[in-house]
């Protein structure tokens, strides 16, 4: 495996990013980490170089401030799926978020990719609001809740023909 931006530990921080976010604002639980920790462990497992996209950026002491990552597209979805895409507390507000989710989209249209999508749920508005100044658009909207957390899941894709604004 080699992607770059990896570092020994960097798995348990992501894992720990979402779990402190996401327990402090919307009540995650045990779910939801396990949840992110293996499905990150098997997408960095089998993470195909020159397809896949992974991004993490840390401060000058090693702390995790942000990751994003793209999956590329598979024989049974179309897309590229984003995902694991958060900034530390710290970060936020600095231009790091968006700059990520610009280098992430960069790499799929430089693939030609026919799209992405990524999945979140109702309630994160600073993150709908990005997405869409960057091309994305709600798709669908649904009563799963994948992550047990009671909240309602949104899909939003971006083609590829879509502009960025910055």
């Amino acid at each position: 495996m080699s992607t770059p931006a990896y570092w020994p530990g960097l798995v348990g921080d992501i894992v720990r990013l979402h779990a402190d976010y996401y327990a402090r604002n919307w009540g995650f639980g045990l779910a939801f980490e396990a949840k992110v920790a293996a499905e990150l462990g098997q997408f960095l497992s089998g993470f195909r170089a020159g397809h896949d996209y992974f991004a993490a950026e840390a401060d000058a002491d090693g702390a995790l401030l942000g990751t994003i990552s793209l999956e590329a597209p598979r024989a049974d979805e179309p897309l590229a799926h984003l995902r694991w895409y958060i900034t530390s507390e710290g970060a936020r507000g600095t231009g790091l978020g968006r700059r990520l989710l610009q280098q992430a989209i960069e790499h799929a249209d430089s693939l030609s990719f026919p799209g992405i999508y990524l999945t979140t749920f109702d309630g994160l508005g600073a993150a709908r609001h990005l997405y869409e100044k960057h091309g994305f658009s709600l798709v669908s909207e649904s009563a799963t809740d994948q992550w047990s957390g009671g909240v309602r899941e949104q899909r939003f894709e971006r083609a590829r023909s879509k502009k960025v604004i910055q």
